[in-house]
């Protein structure tokens, strides 16, 4: 049997967060092979430069502003995705992010909390509607962008790490609740990836080679490269793959966590809670 080169043909996706990044090289990676791609995010005027960006590709890139931590946007933006082609196959969760980073005894609760509902609820919500559509469809697959954050300790990352160890966690817990009806949930760990907020890490900075240091490959990964591993994920030559988390992050997760306490420009007392005076002081 000669496979189509296009096999996505007629597939509705959904890619959350779409608009930059590693959701944008998601929709152009999943377009490539014919799948319709709605991309949602919560800037319209970024989601249209991203749709006019990817157009002139095998399958359709459309958009709809949507913030995943709002339960109408989610069913709204999940509606837009199988509207042309009359199913919903599979969706990307890859709205999500960080925020106020310090040590915990320093962390502001809503902030705290901001960054929980962005990548913890927003995931959950799509997960929630996409379902009974996807059975509909006769099965399909999520797939969640997680981080190897979520391995690994990041120190003063915040919420962050909380967020996308819950993320895993979550996927594999779907996973087993919905294989009997055919859907698959996975997720990708990606590490540092170069996007357009990572940019702001200096590449001579003390950040940027802990990265480096730490990651086999010795090279930062490009949007694609985690794009690739996605669309093997969404795509049916991962049929028999579910709950797993797979790294993309050229063997950091081997290693150990980046050092972001540099970044923060807190002094050694303010990060390890203790007074001046205690300063050399041996701790029980």
């Amino acid at each position: 049997m000669v496979e189509s080169a296009l096999p996505l043909v007629g597939w509705g996706l959904l890619v959350t967060g779409g608009g930059t990044g590693i959701g944008q090289a998601c929709a152009r990676r999943l377009a490539a092979d014919g799948a319709t791609v709605t991309i949602c995010g919560r800037t319209e005027s970024r989601l249209q430069s991203a749709a006019e960006e990817l157009e002139g590709l095998a399958g359709p890139v459309r958009h709809v502003v949507a913030d995943v931590t709002r339960e109408e946007d989610v069913i709204n933006a999940i509606a837009a995705a199988q509207s042309v082609t009359g199913t919903l196959k599979g969706v990307v969760a890859n709205a999500g992010g960080g925020g106020g980073l310090g040590p915990y005894h320093r962390q502001d609760v809503a902030e705290y909390r901001r960054v929980l509902e962005l990548n913890v609820i927003g995931t959950m919500l799509c997960i929630k509607h996409s379902v009974p559509q996807m059975v509909s469809a006769g099965g399909g697959s999520f797939v969640g962008v997680s981080s190897v954050a979520g391995t690994l300790t990041h120190r003063v990352f915040g919420a962050y790490p909380v967020a996308k160890a819950a993320i895993d966690h979550m996927m594999r817990n779907a996973a087993d609740e919905y294989g009997p009806v055919g859907i698959r949930f996975n997720s990708v760990q990606p590490g540092f990836v170069a996007t357009e907020i990572m940019e702001g890490v200096p590449r001579d900075g003390a950040v940027f080679e802990s990265y480096v240091a730490n990651t086999p490959l010795g090279k930062i990964a490009e949007p694609a490269e985690v794009a690739d591993v996605v669309r093997f994920l969404i795509g049916t030559e991962s049929r028999a793959v579910t709950g797993e988390s797979i790294a993309v992050d050229g063997g950091h997760h081997l290693r150990a966590g980046p050092d972001w306490r540099s970044y923060t420009g807190l002094s050694d007392d303010d990060l390890l809670a203790r007074a001046p005076s205690d300063r050399g002081v041996p701790q029980a």
